[in-house]
């Protein structure tokens, strides 16, 4: 990585480990080294970094435990497929965005057309008042983020009802999974928001998804959530905004 974007990673990251491994995290990732290939010897690459080998050391447990890499005393440090890497780890959906940002919205859209709808049903199946309450705060959120300038916040707003939503079924895994795709969903919504007028006519699908799991009707909250998630895609297909540009 040249001399600046090694200054960057370091105002960006308060600590050498955090920045040797998102460096290293971004060239997995990059594809700098292929699955099965060796990482350079320690003292090369700990001096390629600027760092000691204590924190090059460091950084690489942090992706062995991500299952990007594999450390084995007579092979060394190598590369581990892409279908072994943990796939919802914070760091791994920062990296992949940054590398290939369609892939993500790609992969992004269709979780969200195998696990909302259904949580959707859970949620309209399970949610007690205080559950309704947030999701219409969140609603309330981003009404109020669709009227101010710039729309400042609305996507935030948005991810905390989705959040939302995910953790009315009761289901603590899906509660889980919701924060652990903060990332991915910040992405997708941050483009499918873009296209004039998207914000407006995103509002009433997400009013009535709150509606139906006041109601508990199940298959309305699904028929709902299906609904923003296809219009969330269509708006991604025509955004004037460059998949990996969401700035």
């Amino acid at each position: 990585m040249a001399s600046r974007g090694r200054a960057e990673i370091m105002t960006k990251f308060p600590t050498a480990h955090q920045r040797v491994v998102d460096e290293l995290g971004r060239r997995v990732v990059g594809g700098a080294w292929g699955p099965g290939d060796p990482l350079p010897v320690e003292d090369a690459l700990a001096a390629e970094i600027g760092v000691s080998r204590g924190v090059l050391r460091e950084a690489v447990k942090s992706l062995v435990a991500k299952g990007m890499l594999r450390v084995r005393p007579r092979t060394g440090t190598r590369v581990l497929p892409p279908e072994q890497w943990n796939h919802l780890d914070r760091d791994v959906l920062r990296w992949k965005q940054a590398e290939d940002a369609a892939a993500l919205l790609r992969d992004t859209g269709e979780l969200r057309r195998i696990v909302e709808p259904e949580a959707a049903r859970l949620a309209a199946e399970r949610a007690g008042p205080d559950d309704v309450r947030v999701l219409y705060e969140a609603l309330a959120a981003m009404e109020a983020a669709a009227a101010a300038p710039g729309r400042a916040g609305y996507v935030e707003a948005d991810i905390a009802f989705h959040r939302a939503l995910l953790d009315a079924g009761g289901n603590r895994l899906l509660g889980s999974l919701g924060r652990a795709v903060d990332i991915a969903l910040e992405h997708s919504f941050a483009v499918s928001t873009r296209t004039p007028g998207a914000v407006e006519a995103s509002l009433p699908g997400h009013r009535a998804v709150v509606r139906a799991v006041e109601a508990r009707d199940p298959a309305a909250a699904a028929a709902a959530v299906l609904a923003i998630i296809e219009s969330a895609e269509r708006e991604i297909a025509r955004s004037p905004t460059r998949p990996g540009d969401t700035d």
